[in-house]
């Protein structure tokens, strides 16, 4: 077996399920899970047609590159959404999910021969598949905290050795667990970091068409455009997932640099990544529709200005500026304990924020937060934030 194989570390899930082992909710509630962050809502007409419609495509093995119909709705979408002008041919590949795009790409840009081990740095909190990518690579992975009060990555605790052996930056806008968006200025100073040390940035955007009011994420690409930058050694990931309420379709794209995108497309023609034909025709569907977007973002609007709108009255919180997480600051600091009682004596689960996190010469930037996956039903979200209400008047 390969040994890198022994530095993978158990996923927050099953911490999870080890610390409410032997811990029972109520009989007399029906318990409401809110602990994992998988869309609902119901899967949008127009995409279920699509697919069923393009079934005889199964009859086919698809190219890694994706077919050309679909890239150009991507690009339609990145032109809609962001105003940019991407190359459909040359800077854009469709990938199975953003999932294993993220993980693949890992493996295409770090080089563990080289002289020094690589470094590939991590927000922290942080989406697992970051580490165990960086670690299956033959890279160290450096965390690099994000705390309150705007959750933003302290760049400046990451000391100058490790600057120079840092071959790949991950960044996640909007962010999971917070929801907080990186803004021009935190752009700006990232890029200069990057041109300072020459590494590759990573950017998770599959929350990004999640959010509240007229004022949409800025994504990265958008930024470097901005600044009047090129899109070298950036690449960014988004995914239908949250978007389109298909978390089983696998299905997303990466877009920028076009030396990225060759490279990638080398990898994954080896590594058979690529989409089913009926998948595709399903994404072109969901890529060229906005309105089931509109109504899904209605509804989480709904959702959050209720469950924020109650818990208001007992807890720190506040809507983010993106994503359906609620990073809920524990009132007794014991992220753990809070997540134990409140299962046991409610019945809602919720995750420990320091599941999600590593502890650093700096602290656990996840202790004292607990992650409110908010994708249940409306009632059920408002159910859940009663018994958060009566949790709080318990004294926990």
């Amino acid at each position: 077996m390969n040994s890198l194989m022994q530095q993978l570390n158990p996923y927050p899930f099953a911490r999870l399920r080890a610390l409410m082992q032997d811990i029972n909710p109520p009989e007399s509630v029906q318990p409401v899970m809110l602990h994992i962050g998988e869309p609902k809502h119901a899967t949008p007409q127009v995409i279920q047609d699509a697919l069923v419609n393009n079934l005889s495509g199964l009859a086919k093995y698809p190219a890694s590159k994706g077919i050309p119909e679909l890239r150009a709705a991507c690009s339609a979408w990145l032109k809609r959404r962001y105003q940019l002008d991407v190359d459909a041919e040359t800077q854009i590949l469709p990938v199975n999910g953003s999932r294993e795009a993220l993980f693949a790409f890992v493996q295409v840009v770090l080089d563990a021969q080289s002289d020094v081990k690589p470094v590939v740095i991590s927000p922290n909190p942080f989406y697992q598949i970051y580490e165990g990518a960086t670690l299956l690579a033959g890279g160290e992975v450096v965390y690099v905290n994000c705390n309150a009060p705007d959750f933003m990555p302290a760049w400046q605790d990451i000391n100058e050795a490790t600057w120079q052996r840092t071959q790949l930056v991950f960044v996640c806008s909007p962010g999971n667990p917070s929801g907080a968006v990186m803004q021009l200025e935190d752009w700006q100073q990232l890029f200069a970091l990057q041109d300072q040390y020459g590494f590759v940035i990573a950017s998770d955007e599959c929350y990004s068409e999640i959010y509240f009011g007229d004022d949409a994420p800025l994504g990265s690409l958008q930024a470097a455009s901005k600044l009047g930058r090129s899109w070298d050694d950036l690449v960014m990931f988004t995914s239908l997932s949250k978007r389109s309420n298909v978390p089983g379709l696998r299905s997303g794209f990466v877009a920028g640099d076009a030396k990225w995108m060759a490279a990638f497309l080398e990898y994954r023609t080896y590594h058979g990544s690529a989409m089913g034909l009926p998948i595709q025709h399903a994404s072109i569907a969901a890529w060229n529709d906005e309105e089931h977007v509109r109504l899904n973002q209605a509804l989480y609007q709904q959702k959050f200005d209720l469950f924020v709108g109650k818990l208001q009255a007992a807890y720190e919180v506040s809507i983010p500026d993106a994503s359906f997480y609620v990073w809920l600051k524990v009132p007794n600091g014991d992220d753990v304990a809070f997540t134990q009682r409140l299962w046991q004596t409610q019945g809602v689960q919720v995750l420990p924020g320091r599941l999600l996190a590593r502890d650093t010469e700096h602290g656990n930037p996840g202790q004292g937060y607990v992650r409110i996956a908010l994708v249940a039903t409306v009632e059920e979200c408002a159910e859940a934030a009663e018994r958060l209400l009566t949790f709080a008047q318990h004294g926990f």
